[in-house]
């Protein structure tokens, strides 16, 4: 797959949410979110439990269509009402669970429903040859093509899914909790391949809990919280005390609720201050004229 060239900060961004929300019955799951991704980063989505990630990664593969909104495919507003649009598009999402088949080989799994034919006949000669130069394009390491997915490791296995996204050539890549429940060398082969994939010049969106991670590898973090945007943060410019503060609410308490409240009460009476002093001082002007008049009296008694 050919590289897509970077862009830079300030270009039009390859996916943009605009007022995205989200209602389940009662329940409102998203409230007017924005997020953008631009080709060659990687940002990270993060919040707790119940924060509105799944719903949001779900409303942008197609399988939950935003109640309300829009959201835009490299400038221009598009329809995203089901996956076979988001894979259209260029957006390609990795779940969870993986959806590998332990029963099949790494070439069965690759091209999975995506399969080369040839007058009738599975191409097995092909995809082989087209499944090693994809691992070998993103240096995946996999005792042999032909193995079974499950004598693989969770590392292993997570990259098998993550290069199987890539064979429709997308965009946008979406990675739901690629590292959890893996160790620590699965996790840093799982990180070096995020970072070949912004290399690569996609755009990449990382949900995960593990802020060592984020920080590892991403570029911008967007917050949310109860369904909400909670700040979008720089990486390299934000301490993980602040983005840990965003996602439990720790920067809106009772301490901070009351510093606001006396923040307000202060300027509150400066501004009374200031009223009270501006109608004395206007006062005191209309003294000039007077003063003027005086002065010129003895004059005009001179002149009599």
């Amino acid at each position: 797959m050919p590289a897509i060239q970077s862009t830079e900060a300030g270009a039009t961004p390859v996916l943009a949410l605009r007022g995205i929300s989200k209602r389940f019955g009662a329940v409102q799951a998203l409230t007017d979110v924005d997020l953008e991704i631009r080709a060659g980063e990687v940002v990270a989505l993060v919040g707790d439990n119940g924060a509105g990630k799944s719903t949001l990664v779900k409303t942008i593969a197609g399988v939950g269509p935003a109640d309300d909104g829009v959201i835009e495919w490299e400038g221009r507003p598009v329809t995203v009402d089901r996956p076979h649009a988001a894979q259209e598009l260029g957006i390609a999402t990795v779940y969870q669970d993986l959806a590998l088949c332990d029963n099949l080989d790494v070439v069965g799994n690759l091209f999975l429903g995506r399969e080369i034919v040839r007058a009738g006949v599975l191409d097995e000669v092909e995809m082989e040859r087209r499944a090693r130069e994809l691992l070998s394009t993103l240096s995946i390491r996999i005792p042999s093509v032909r193995i079974p997915i499950a004598s693989l490791s969770g590392g292993q296995r997570q990259t098998v899914a993550i290069a199987r996204s890539l064979l429709g050539e997308p965009k946008i890549v979406i990675l739901d909790e690629p590292t959890a429940a893996l160790g620590v060398e699965q996790t840093a082969q799982v990180l070096d391949l995020v970072e070949r994939l912004r290399e690569r010049g996609l755009g990449v969106i990382l949900i995960s809990h593990n802020m060592a991670d984020v920080k590892a590898v991403a570029d911008r973090v967007a917050v949310l919280r109860l369904g909400r945007n909670n700040g979008t943060f720089e990486v390299a410019s934000t301490s993980q005390e602040e983005i840990i503060s965003a996602i439990t609410g720790a920067t809106d308490n009772a301490v901070t609720r009351r510093r606001a409240r006396s923040a307000e009460a202060v300027g509150a009476t400066e501004a009374a201050g200031a009223a009270k002093a501006a109608p004395t001082t206007q006062a005191a002007e209309p003294a000039e004229p007077a003063e003027a008049d005086k002065a010129n009296k003895p004059e005009k008694e001179a002149g009599a």
